[in-house]
């Protein structure tokens, strides 16, 4: 696997080594040795999978202590706007993002490290896009921020007329209003 950093540390892309002929392709999609080895030690201990058209947004999400996560994504068919935002108060990173398209032919994986809130725009007709946790789901820690929050600065690479939202997703707080955000200080592993 080879470690692409991004502009923001401990948030970054995987791509993984791809062996194709006429036949396909094969990849190792996940170990958990080379993952410690080059990322960082995390445990994960529940996979999810969404199913979405074009036009979805879901995000911008997170999970609050003591229930934070880190996650690793990936799309298994079309393509998205992968998006992560730095909610860590005092981080120098504070409020920045990082956006990676994520598709079924580049086979990129995204980590996104605990402190972050976390989104993704759906850019073909149909995505089917998979993640791994380092902490199980507990709906009464989930928290968000607006996926359309103005200082964010976000391009979500969809005209606003076809932005697909859940109801719980139209409802967010602005970052700069969010009632609870990460301690960048604070060890959230």
């Amino acid at each position: 696997m080879n470690i692409i950093k991004t502009s923001i540390d401990d948030l970054v892309i995987i791509e993984p080594k791809v062996f194709g002929d006429n036949r396909g392709y094969f990849f190792e999609s996940f170990s958990q040795r080379e993952f410690c080895q080059k990322v960082r030690k995390v445990d994960f201990v529940q996979d999810n999978e969404s199913k979405s058209c074009y036009g979805v947004v879901r995000g911008l999400h997170f999970q609050k202590p003591p229930h934070c996560q880190s996650k690793l994504v990936r799309v298994v068919k079309g393509a998205v706007l992968d998006v992560a935002v730095d909610i860590r108060k005092g981080s120098p990173t504070f409020g920045q993002n990082v956006a990676v398209e994520l598709t079924e032919d580049n086979h990129r994986q995204l980590f996104i490290p605990r402190g972050f809130a976390h989104g993704f725009a759906v850019l073909t007709d149909e995505v089917i896009f998979q993640y791994k946790c380092d902490n199980f789901y507990a709906p009464e820690s989930e928290g968000a921020i607006a996926w359309d929050d103005p200082d964010l600065g976000i391009d979500w690479k969809i005209p606003s007329d076809k932005v697909i939202l859940s109801a719980k997703d139209t409802a967010h707080p602005l970052l700069k209003d969010a009632p609870w955000l990460f301690d960048y200080n604070e060890n959230l592993y």
